[in-house]
């Protein structure tokens, strides 16, 4: 190799512009080796390529000049406790500028909601909380104190958008369940919007045809987009339940077993009401054969059969999670192989 270097040569070589190399010698940070005193013509040395490369990737960071010019000269730990420092000052900065940017999009898209998932995902999450709203369960009786409002809230699936996730929830006062499914993209305000489960369900096939699909709210209306094509839907006026706060609110199991999900569904066929008894690694099924679980914790507690059944029915993979708190609390059922969807199923009463 030549013992100099021109500066496009050298620029070459060190990944800088021309022009760049020429504000680094005026700022004294990398000045040539020699300097032709008839042209002004620069020329590097090749033993100063090692500083060149250090001061492009110091640039490349955003390090100001000040700290770039201390940091070429420091030793390999200083320069690391340089550039850590930097990096956490950058951090906060984003930080900053992104809760600025927030804050500013929530009161400029106040009224309007983008979010975009894939179709399957977006269908797989209708399919399995829409038969948890109260129009899909038979069982389900109105109280009589219970108000109009309350009832067309219960026959709706509860959506919940934000930048992160995007929560599918539906419940009939005896089951609850709550899908989550990160978004693609996602633009404007977080939301939410209460539409009806059978209306929803109606466009889940629709939904899972399209790679993706897109959920746009503004004010009180819902567009879904699936390739070019769009669907409104109809937003329900009414007060959907604390769901959130029931799940916060459960207690750590005493009871929580995996067992088979074909085999679980399978014996509940034909009855309304079964006791479970769980212990010593099986569940037993009103005093029949026992199946094998995997977990910890024993526990007596009954369940309506459909319910459990249905619950079961929208689970994911062969087996379930039984999370059992209390004979007179709710019960989690979670697939074992999909920790993005969960259902609360109430217990029942048993005799003696």
């Amino acid at each position: 190799m030549t013992s100099r270097l021109t500066i496009s040569e050298f620029a070459r070589l060190v990944g800088l512009a021309p022009s760049a190399l020429r504000f680094y010698d005026d700022c004294g940070l990398l000045p040539p080796a020699s300097v032709d005193g008839s042209n002004g013509y620069r020329y590097y040395a090749p033993s100063q390529q090692p500083r060149a490369r250090l001061l492009r990737d110091l640039r490349e960071i955003d390090l100001p000049l000040a700290e770039v010019r201390l940091a070429l000269d420091a030793d390999p730990a200083e320069l690391a406790d340089l550039v850590r420092a930097h990096l956490r000052t950058v951090e906060a900065k984003t930080a900053a500028a992104r809760a600025a940017a927030d804050h500013l999009l929530t009161h400029l898209t106040a009224d309007h909601t983008r979010v975009v998932l894939g179709g399957p995902e977006f269908a797989s999450a209708i399919r399995q909380v829409a038969p948890a709203a109260a129009s899909h369960t038979a069982s389900t009786t109105p109280s009589p104190e219970a108000s109009a409002a309350a009832l067309a809230a219960l026959d709706c699936v509860f959506v919940e958008v934000g930048a992160d996730e995007v929560v599918f929830v539906a419940t009939d006062r005896y089951r609850l369940a709550v899908r989550t499914v990160r978004p693609v993209e996602f633009g404007g305000a977080a939301g939410r919007v209460l539409v009806r489960a059978d209306e929803l369900a109606g466009l889940s096939r629709w939904a899972a045809a399209g790679e993706m699909v897109e959920l746009e709210i503004r004010g009180e209306d819902a567009v879904i987009v699936r390739d070019g094509e769009s669907r409104e839907i109809a937003v329900v006026d009414a007060e959907y339940p604390a769901y959130q706060g029931i799940l916060d609110g459960l207690a750590p199991p005493v009871c929580r077993v995996v067992v088979d999900r074909a085999a679980l569904r399978a014996a509940l066929e034909g009855r309304e009401v079964v006791a479970f008894d769980i212990g010593s690694g099986e569940l037993r099924i009103d005093g029949g054969e026992p199946l094998e679980v995997i977990g910890s914790g024993a526990a007596r507690i009954g369940f309506t059969a459909s319910l459990l059944g249905a619950a079961l029915d929208v689970s994911v993979g062969p087996d379930v999670l039984l999370e059992i708190c209390a004979q007179d609390r709710p019960v989690v059922v979670r697939s074992a192989d999909q920790g993005t969807f969960t259902t609360l199923v109430m217990p029942v009463r048993l005799d003696g």
